[in-house]
Order: C-alpha cells, then sequence, then structure tokens
C-alpha cells in the first residue's frame, strides 16, 4: 500500500532530509548536498520564505519511506514571467512508477488548490540552488552544485505527460594540447583597447569586500532573462557570501574592471569538494573538515561557478579576458567542470569552444500544463 503524506512533523522532515542518502548509499556518482544546508528548508527563518509558499511530501510503501518531493510557488519567479507555475524540486524516489505518480498527483493537486497552471522542474527556490534532472552522464560522478539521479526517473516523469521545457549540458574542460597562447593575445589587445586591468586581492576577505556588489550587480543584470533567475535579495546575498567564504580561493578567481574601477565581467571557480562531502553523507565530521581543507588547499579539479558580463560589454570581446585567465588557472589542476550550462545561452556554449572540451552531462527541466490554454 502506498501513502502520502504533507511533511509536517520533525521525524518526517528527518525522513525527508535521510531518503536520498539512503537510495544512493555506496553510490559512487551522487554527491549530497551539505546536510546543515538542507535542514535550513524547514526552519521558519529560511531565506525565500518571504518569497515563496512551499510544501513537502514523504511517499510511504508497507510502511516505509519510498520517496520524496516538494513544490515552491516562486512568486517573484511568477510575476517576472506572468505565468502560474509551481517548481517540484526533492524529487527522489524507489524504482515503483506508482509511489512516482503518487508524489506528483499531490503536487498537482497542491497546484490546481493554489491557482496554478503548470508544473515544471527539477526547479528549486532560484537557481543558486542545484536544478534539473539528469538525463546523460549518469556514469561521472556530480559535482558539489549538480544534482543526480538514476535513469529510471527520466522515464517515470516522462510517462505522466511531463515534456522538455529547457536541458543544461556540462562538460570537462582543459587547455588544448597545440595551445599557442593566441587566447592571451587577444586578450591583452582587449584590455589595453579598452583600459581595462585585473581588480586586485590580498585574500578571500579582501576580494568579497571589495567585489561582491559588483558582481550582484552583474549577476542581475547578465542573468536576468536566464531560464529560472530571480532577482537577488539581501537574504540571498548574504548567503551566497556566506557560501563563497567556504570556498572561494584568489588563484580561482577573476574580476575585470574599466579604468574607473567599475566591474565589466567576472569568472568564479572554486576547488572541487564534491570527493570531500560525498563519504559523510554531506555531514561535517570531523574526517571531512581535513578532507575539504585539503581539497581547498590543493585541488586537483576545479568547478566553475559563476561568469557575468555587463551586458554593454557584450559586443567588445570582454569574454576573451575570462578565457585567459581559466587556462592559467587551469595549468595547475587536471580540468574544469562547467557544471549546467543552458544548451541555447550561445554565448557560454561558444566561450567553451576555445578549451579542449569534452560534453560529458545533460539535465532537463520538464513542464507540464494543468490547464488547457484558450
Amino acid at each position: 500500500m502506498i501513502t502520502i503524506e504533507q511533511v509536517l512533523t520533525q521525524k518526517q522532515q528527518k525522513e525527508f532530509l535521510d531518503f536520498p542518502l539512503k537510495l544512493y548509499k555506496g553510490n559512487p556518482y551522487f554527491t549530497p548536498p551539505l546536510y546543515m544546508d538542507e535542514k535550513k528548508i524547514f526552519r521558519k527563518d529560511f531565506v525565500y520564505n518571504d518569497m515563496c509558499d512551499t510544501i513537502h511530501f514523504n511517499a510511504y510503501k508497507d510502511g516505509k519511506i519510498a520517496g520524496r518531493i516538494s513544490g515552491i510557488i516562486q512568486r517573484a519567479a511568477n510575476e517576472k514571467t506572468g505565468k502560474k507555475q509551481i517548481r517540484f524540486t526533492h524529487f527522489d524516489v524507489i524504482e515503483d512508477e506508482q509511489v512516482a505518480k503518487e508524489l506528483f498527483k499531490a503536487i498537482e493537486n497542491w497546484a490546481r488548490q493554489k491557482g496554478m497552471d503548470e508544473v515544471v522542474g527539477p526547479l528549486s527556490y532560484s537557481d543558486l540552488e542545484r536544478e534539473g534532472l539528469l538525463i546523460d552522464g549518469f556514469d561521472y560522478p556530480a559535482t558539489f552544485e549538480e544534482t543526480y539521479n538514476y535513469p529510471y526517473y527520466q522515464s517515470f516523469i516522462e510517462n505522466l505527460g511531463y515534456q522538455k521545457d529547457v536541458d543544461w549540458t556540462g562538460s570537462r574542460l582543459r587547455v588544448p594540447k597545440d595551445y599557442d597562447g593566441e587566447v592571451d593575445k587577444l586578450a591583452a589587445f582587449v584590455m589595453k583597447r579598452y583600459n581595462l586591468h585585473l581588480g586586485p586581492a590580498r585574500n578571500t576577505k579582501d576580494f568579497i569586500d571589495k567585489y561582491a556588489d559588483g558582481i550582484f550587480e552583474l549577476l542581475d543584470k547578465s542573468y536576468e532573462l536566464l531560464y529560472g533567475t530571480v532577482p537577488f535579495t539581501q537574504g540571498m546575498k548574504k548567503m551566497m557570501i556566506d557560501n563563497f567564504k567556504m570556498v572561494i580561493d584568489i588563484r580561482y578567481v577573476a574580476a575585470i574592471l574599466d579604468e574607473n574601477d567599475k566591474m565589466v565581467c567576472f569568472g568564479l571557480a572554486f576547488p572541487a569538494i564534491a570527493d570531500a562531502v560525498r563519504p559523510s553523507g554531506g555531514r561535517l565530521t570531523p574526517l571531512t573538515l581535513i578532507r575539504l581543507l585539503k581539497a581547498l588547499k590543493k585541488p586537483d579539479v576545479i568547478d566553475l561557478c559563476l561568469i557575468g558580463v555587463d551586458p554593454e560589454w557584450l559586443n567588445r570581446g570582454v569574454s576573451i579576458i575570462i578565457s585567459a585567465e581559466m587556462m592559467k588557472m587551469l595549468k595547475n589542476v587536471k580540468y574544469a567542470e562547467t557544471n549546467m550550462n543552458l544548451e541555447d545561452n550561445y554565448a557560454i556554449q561558444n566561450q567553451w569552444k576555445r578549451f579542449d572540451e569534452e560534453k560529458i552531462k545533460r539535465h532537463r527541466c520538464y513542464v507540464k500544463q494543468l490547464t488547457v490554454k484558450s
């Protein structure tokens, strides 16, 4: 027998949080988020509570937890797009299609009760969180920023009438074997032509103090039209800065400023920490902290987090400067992972053509109409 329960009690919350850790136990490709961060979704002061309505469900089969799912009405996103959507996220399920069907039935019923027309997902509260369903690249470990799921999720969702909305691709980047320094020369030319310079920073704190405001300003401007994004609130900025403090290394960041020290573009990469958090299920145990410190100090791989270019500078070739800085970053690591890039974001997709690129993953966001459009 399958039953669906709204997550309300502390026991249900723990079952919700622990379920994917049990489902993927021993799986070498699944990378858990930090457990302490996941717990925050149930707090009254959760940073997104002022812009979202959220519901969580657990599924039980014969008395044992068998799946979970969350629904989000992201009011800022709906206001931006003019749509009446709910987002589904935190979807995990045993290999039982009927359990998946009952979970989505609960989400869709909630959406109708709230007057929504569409369900989209997997999408979270903003694009700062994990999003998308993995549909290709199951034999590659997920980065710390990515979702991982079993292949059967795709057929379960599509059999319920969900269709592709967008795809993201993920790549590994290396310096081309025949690299002749041409990117560096072009970057130097652009820097000189427009009187640009790299923003200096003594350490992580100095970098954040100097450039955080400029980064958030560029993110709002350059990501405004991208899929699933919402404007930054003060709470989101604080959360992001707090997270950055843990992983930013000035060896893997670049801020490009104009002659008035105004930021025109930036690139942020982080030391890859997936291998450090995987063994503990995302819990910060003493051994996890030791692994984290080692990964941060001498990384073998870096994860590309964010790249932003002021729209006014898009046609002036400044992205070549970010490419040149990345070439330098890659000299001391095995490769960089791009994480998820929208397949129709041609500016970023074309940027990777300057590298030795290996596309390894594809994630998908689905959509389903709940009402007939007139």
